[in-house]
């Protein structure tokens, strides 16, 4: 579930109302870039349709229709993990982050609502087009993600408890990418390959890297009322775990990797997680105020780097190969 980070400049009051387009505009840019966003999710859902197909053993590129339709459903998924986010903490966006869309009134609740439910219908719509046989797919992360929203009914014992928080908001992860595996063997064999748990196993840590990696800050970049790996274990403590959590990653990621006979691939998230390193280390001995987008940076770039090389790249090559 994810924030935007306190880096991002603060809008001035508009003199005018903006129009109908320019606020919704306005709001994906703040809340939900797409132009930053995208790739990566673009990247995500084809690394899961491809992996499975590697993972089965065949040679020949997923179609356009299941590619286009993992793609556009993961990313509702995510704009709706974004306005859930909205609803559980508007009151206190509203009484610590009151620059931000919905409690400044450029968009309100209820027209997040509509959005949220006609994304729904988009992705049903999306899931019987390519097979009725999605439906149970869909329907687990739609699920879980009702149950999120509702902090599966214990908001305060889950607030004073940050770890299990983290971990239990995770788990939409590979649910999301279930879903978008399953874009490619539900169609074809109608189940899931041996060994796909590793591929989930990854996707499910690669969600703390990021959750971690957005909410490491510079001391002056703290908020009060905004809670942060940084501020609740200590800056040092925060970059560990996010290593950490990287590091675990890559051996998933490998263990993944081995099993669809793509290790080869390994190199390139290994040069990443040591890119990472370093920049872990430049964050701790920097004291200056928006030095934490280095980690979120890197959070991105390795999410990106890792999707790409465990599905489309290994994919593209045994296409080319085979061809």
């Amino acid at each position: 579930m994810s924030e935007a980070p306190n880096t991002q400049q603060r809008p001035a009051p508009a003199s005018t109302p903006p129009s109908f387009v320019g606020k919704w505009w306005t709001y994906q840019a703040e809340r939900f870039p797409l132009f930053q966003h995208g790739p990566l999710i673009l990247m995500f859902s084809a690394s899961a349709v491809c992996y499975s197909r590697l993972l089965r053993g065949e040679d020949t590129l997923p179609g356009i229709l299941a590619l286009g339709v993992a793609f556009a459903t993961c990313l509702i998924f995510f704009l709706q993990l974004r306005i859930a986010d909205e609803f559980k903490d508007f009151d206190e966006d509203s009484r610590f982050r009151p620059y931000r869309a919905v409690p400044r009134g450029l968009v309100t609740l209820s027209e997040l609502g509509v959005v949220f439910i006609l994304g729904a219908v988009l992705q049903l719509l999306l899931s019987l087009w390519l097979s009725p046989k999605m439906i149970p797919l869909l329907l687990l992360p739609w699920i879980y993600l009702a149950a999120m929203s509702k902090e599966f009914f214990a908001r305060q014992w889950l607030k004073g408890r940050p770890i299990i928080y983290m971990v239990s908001h995770m788990f939409i992860m590979p649910l999301i990418d279930l879903y978008a595996t399953a874009c490619d063997w539900r169609i074809e064999d109608g189940h899931a390959p041996s060994g796909l748990y590793w591929f989930l196993l990854a996707s499910f840590t690669n969600g703390m890297v990021i959750e971690i990696g957005r909410k490491i800050r510079a001391p002056a970049d703290e908020e009060v009322g905004v809670e942060t790996y940084s501020s609740l274990w200590g800056r040092g403590a925060a970059i560990m775990t996010w290593l950490s959590m990287m590091a675990a990653t890559a051996v998933l990621a490998g263990i993944a990797a081995w099993l669809a006979g793509i290790a080869w691939i390994l190199p390139a998230p290994v040069a990443v997680l040591l890119l990472s390193i370093r920049a872990g280390r430049r964050f701790l001995r920097s004291q200056a105020p928006g030095s934490g987008r280095m980690i979120e940076t890197m959070s991105g770039v390795w999410t990106l780097v890792l999707y790409l090389f465990l599905g489309v790249v290994p994919m593209l090559w045994i296409w080319w190969s085979a061809s």
